[in-house]
């Protein structure tokens, strides 16, 4: 990549994340894009795609392929911890920590890459998606009639991973990253006062043998060559210390891998719930909300993503799936892609995703937008 360009797209990171828009209020950084992209002659830019999304279309030639290009914008409710960083975040209570900012600068560079080079024809289509971070953005998206008003053959996408040596693209076999949902287990019981517990039903009791017991779902419920994960993060009960309360919630987060290890934990869940509240004379109420599905590469995609990773940079194939989620699996289960990672260097030092010490890499953006370019040709080209 031309110094000057890379120069560019670093001082255009820099800048996103020293602005960022949290999940559903990306309405600036959409403007930024925006911006960006007219400046340098894309014409056919349509705004306000499932929410705050934008897909910009580069067409060449006269053929009827098409592709699209992901990356999404928006930031993380986390208080920024890098004191001294120059372009720190100006928000607070706001950041970019898991490198947002990175890819839709890569996606801008992307743009800029394919419109210099004369060497493809077709269409690609740029998809900036909103509200990744458990906002529903790929699913609004579709909703906004994303495929049918953008028709793509394929799709493509990255994340930056600490870790992984900088610049290496990773590419997996077929599962990159998990499913995954946000659970919650409210027991009713009867509230009473502390001293006189035989006059009441404890939830409290309870929440705590269910949180003890929910280990075990994944510690003797499922295969052990199998991936899947049950984490209790939050717990909701009580008002005062001499109090037995009427209600106890606990609220966590399960992940897998393949579908039948996805129904294991649904149903363990439900029974381990179901049988403490009648060990303990209450009631039990499960939600469960299906975040993500498991982004998973089609065959031939992942052979264009490996074949494009080959041609600008190092690369590592049959990498390991992680148990994080990506709203970009939604955006698979419509048409066949593929979703590569990109390494963002050592994880040390507080620098992995979702941390308050993170910041993206800026020396990795001339890979990743020359991975995007690549891929988009290639795939514009495949049989």
């Amino acid at each position: 990549m031309d110094p000057t360009l890379a120069a560019t797209l670093t001082s255009w990171r820099r800048h996103l994340h020293a602005h960022p828009g949290l999940t559903l209020r990306e309405g600036e950084t959409a403007a930024f894009v925006t911006a960006r992209l007219r400046e340098m002659g894309v014409t056919e830019v349509a705004e306000g795609v499932g929410g705050h999304g934008v897909v910009a279309t580069l067409k060449r030639g006269d053929s009827n392929r098409s592709v699209g290009l992901r990356g999404d914008m928006d930031a993380l409710p986390i208080q920024e911890m890098n004191e001294g960083l120059p372009h720190r975040s100006t928000i607070p209570g706001v950041m970019h920590a898991c490198g947002h900012d990175g890819h839709t600068t890569a996606l801008l560079g992307a743009a800029r890459l394919l419109l210099e080079d004369k060497g493809w024809t077709g269409t690609v289509h740029l998809v900036f998606q909103p509200a990744e971070e458990g906002g529903g953005g790929a699913r609004s998206m579709l909703a906004d009639g994303l495929f049918r008003r953008f028709p793509m053959e394929r799709i493509f996408g990255w994340h930056n991973w600490p870790g992984l040596p900088a610049g290496t693209i990773g590419v997996h076999d077929r599962a990159v990253m998990a499913a995954g949902c946000r659970f919650e287990v409210a027991f009713d019981g009867h509230a009473a006062h502390a001293a006189l517990p035989h006059l009441g039903r404890d939830p409290m009791v309870a929440a705590g043998h269910c949180i003890v017991a929910l280990q075990t779902v994944v510690a003797r419920n499922l295969d052990p060559m199998t991936g899947g994960v049950v984490s209790l993060t939050v717990i909701e009960g009580g008002e005062a210390q001499n109090q037995i309360p009427a209600r106890v919630v606990i609220k966590g987060s399960a992940r897998w891998i393949d579908d039948e290890t996805g129904r294991a934990i649904h149903e363990g869940i439900h029974r381990i719930a179901q049988g403490i509240a009648a060990t303990f004379g209450v009631q039990a109420a499960v939600g469960w909300k299906q975040g993500v599905e498991v982004t998973a590469n089609s065959p031939a995609e992942r052979d264009l993503a490996a074949a494009a990773a080959k041609a600008v940079s190092d690369t590592r194939e049959h990498v390991t799936p992680a148990m994080t989620g990506e709203d970009f699996s939604w955006f698979l289960k419509e048409v066949p892609g593929a979703f590569v990672w990109i390494g963002n260097g050592p994880a040390e030092a507080g620098r992995e995703l979702h941390n308050p010490g993170y910041d993206f890499n800026d020396d990795i953006l001339p890979v990743a937008s020359g991975w995007l370019a690549e891929v988009a040709k290639r795939a514009l080209s495949a049989g």
